[in-house]
């Protein structure tokens, strides 16, 4: 693909993710009908109409490309090998409550091969991007991951699944064992934006399992491009559509795979 092909497709990419950033703040700390899929796992009028909105400016935009997102596992097939991913609102949790920790994200896949990442808060107004070979930015500005290397001065992230109540691989064992490890670990609630921050050295690393494709195509390639390494617990190449990730500077990426892979491989 050549180089102006990509750079059409990120104009577009960042043109929706400021389209639904809008969408999104505008109704930030605001009073929000929320409906449950799960226990506590939650969806506002927001997710969805930010959905609905990305969507629509796809299907105008490239009628043949397949979209796949997050709300009600939509998953449009079409024409060609394009394929979108996007999470309309990543950490609809804080979101919900007021916490300004979230952000729209939009992936380009292409032939199984993720080829653009966007993520934006719209709150902090940070617009994280990247195309394949062609370096990560923060808003226009090129990012790389964090230069530590001595694995308990690390500054880590994680998450933690919804069903963790009844779920077996809820991550608490993982916890435990990094933590005491590493300087600290944050809990942000937003799988994006944990990625991306450690693309631009904010963090150290990141692992989290039980995810789905939105919260790992964009930040993948944006940390890969940030010159970071993002893999499976053990070390495996990352496939977006098998729930674990672990990302980091690549610096302390093998220490902090032998803890992850460990334990329930």
């Amino acid at each position: 693909m050549e180089y102006a092909d990509l750079q059409n497709y990120l104009d577009f990419a960042v043109r929706l993710a400021k389209d639904c950033g809008k969408i999104l703040s505008k109704s930030f700390r605001k009073s929000h009908t929320v409906r449950y899929k799960g226990p506590v796992d939650i969806v506002t009028e927001a997710d969805s109409a930010s959905q609905e909105y990305a969507v629509a400016g796809i299907k105008k935009a490239f009628p043949s490309h397949s979209i796949l997102a997050e709300e009600d596992n939509l998953d449009i097939t079409g024409a060609s090998e394009f394929k979108w991913i996007i999470d309309p609102l990543d950490g609809t949790t804080n979101y919900a409550h007021g916490l300004p920790i979230f952000c729209f994200s939009a992936a380009l896949e292409v032939d199984s091969e993720i080829i653009l990442g966007c993520a934006y808060n719209p709150v902090a107004k940070e617009m994280f991007y990247a195309v394949k070979n062609g370096g990560a930015f923060l808003n226009g500005k090129k990012i790389y991951v964090s230069k530590t290397s001595i694995f308990e001065r690390s500054l880590l992230s994680t998450g933690f699944p919804y069903d963790k109540k009844s779920n077996p691989d809820n991550n608490f064992d993982h916890f435990r064992d990094v933590s005491v490890n590493v300087r600290g670990i944050r809990r942000l609630g937003s799988a994006v934006l944990d990625i991306c921050y450690v693309a631009a050295g904010f963090l150290d690393g990141y692992w989290e399992l039980n995810l789905n494709p939105w919260d790992m195509a964009s930040g993948s390639l944006i940390i890969q491009e940030a010159g970071g390494a993002v893999t499976d617990f053990c070390k495996m190449p990352l496939d977006i559509y098998k729930r674990r990730i672990l990302a980091s500077n690549g610096l302390i990426h093998d220490e902090l795979s032998k803890i992850l892979c460990r334990q329930r491989g």
